[in-house]
């Protein structure tokens, strides 16, 4: 346990995150999580930390290998209304006007962007630095359903979008076409990085990490931070390749409800912190010596190909897969530290916020 928990700690490091910050769109000044831990109660056979492989590996492959149905059976294609209720409780936070319509920014002169995060700290980071260059901007955070703009929005094609300068009148608005404004969806940079260090970290490293222990030198944290930071074949981009977190043996139970039997669900998380927080949790409590030393075996997938997955039939049953919100829906104002009280309005009512991404 001591192994996963210097991971993490490597991962979500002061230092660690410093080394991305000169590629990240925006950083946010005071990184927090706070997250609950859900009601696992059961793990399936095998182990491996990481999957336990001693080679670099596809994820999807080995994600698909790990959670196959045993019977071989395969299981209908989700359709396109499924996988936006799949999403659709998963917050998404950006910068608007007061009317909630998004704020394109301008990276260069070529790109209009705009930005969705995953991380409540990161969008008010990104408000801030908005106001500190105009504080008479009348801007805020507004929240919004990843299941409602995946596929209008984030995935489709946006022929015909209306800019104004925000504070403006509607009629001062200036209509493009041939989508002009570029949508990217941010992760969290710990979350990113963590993602890297999977997919990069051999047993060999392993080993190492397990004897140094409580002793973790900051040569050994910087040399698996520079190899997840050159060698990771996937997640190389700072937005739009989001990593999603699971642990092959966990399942949780979903409750009875009204006329259904309880179900066995597997949780797949977009926080790699709270993944291993509720596994250590779990483990620590079991009364079975071998079970309280078992290896995780960690994954991680892209969103884009675990939906793409999701869109066709295959061996696993993504109807038995919960998606858990990186920031649950009662903490989302205090994971914000500072800046709480610009969530709160946001969080505080239907995810979807108002104006021109608000109707989607």
């Amino acid at each position: 346990m001591k192994f996963l928990s210097n991971f993490v700690a490597i991962a979500f490091s002061s230092a660690a995150i410093a080394n991305m910050c000169s590629a990240a769109p925006f950083v946010p000044s005071k990184l927090s999580t706070s997250a609950s831990v859900p009601n696992v109660f059961g793990i399936g056979r095998g182990g491996g930390l990481f999957g336990g492989a001693g080679k670099k590996r596809d994820s999807e492959d080995d994600v698909k290998d790990k959670l196959r149905a045993e019977s071989g059976e395969t299981f209908p294609a989700l359709s396109q209304e499924e996988i936006e209720e799949w999403l659709g409780h998963i917050p998404l936070f950006a910068v608007t006007d007061s009317n909630g319509a998004g704020v394109v920014l301008k990276p260069d002169n070529d790109t209009s962007v705009m930005y969705f995060f995953l991380s409540p700290q990161m969008a008010n980071a990104t408000l801030a630095q908005l106001k500190g260059t105009n504080d008479e901007l009348d801007l805020k955070i507004s929240a919004f359903s990843l299941g409602k703009i995946w596929y209008k929005v984030l995935n489709g094609d946006q022929s015909e979008i209306k800019l104004k300068q925000p504070g403006t009148d509607d009629s001062a608005a200036e209509t493009f076409t041939g989508g002009k404004v570029e949508y990217r969806l941010v992760p969290d940079t710990r979350d990113l990085l963590g993602a890297r260090m999977l997919l990069t970290m051999t047993p060999e490293d392993g080993e190492e990490m397990k004897k140094a222990g409580d002793e973790m030198t900051p040569e050994l944290a910087q040399k698996a931070v520079e190899k997840a930071m050159t060698e990771s074949p996937e997640f190389k981009e700072n937005y739009n390749e989001i990593p999603i977190f699971l642990i092959a043996q966990m399942r949780m139970q979903k409750p009875a409800a009204d006329g259904e039997e309880a179900k066995t669900i597997l949780p797949m998380y977009f926080s790699l912190q709270t993944m291993v927080s509720t596994w250590q949790q779990f483990m620590g409590a079991q009364s079975d010596p071998e079970l309280k030393t078992m290896e995780p075996a960690i994954n991680v997938m892209n969103l884009h190909k675990l939906v793409d997955m999701m869109s066709k039939p295959s061996e696993i049953d993504f109807r038995s897969c919960l998606l858990l919100p990186p920031v649950p829906i009662g903490n989302r104002a205090g994971a914000a530290g500072d800046s709480g009280a610009e969530l709160q309005g946001a969080a505080g009512g239907q995810m979807g916020g108002g104006g021109t991404l608000g109707d989607l």
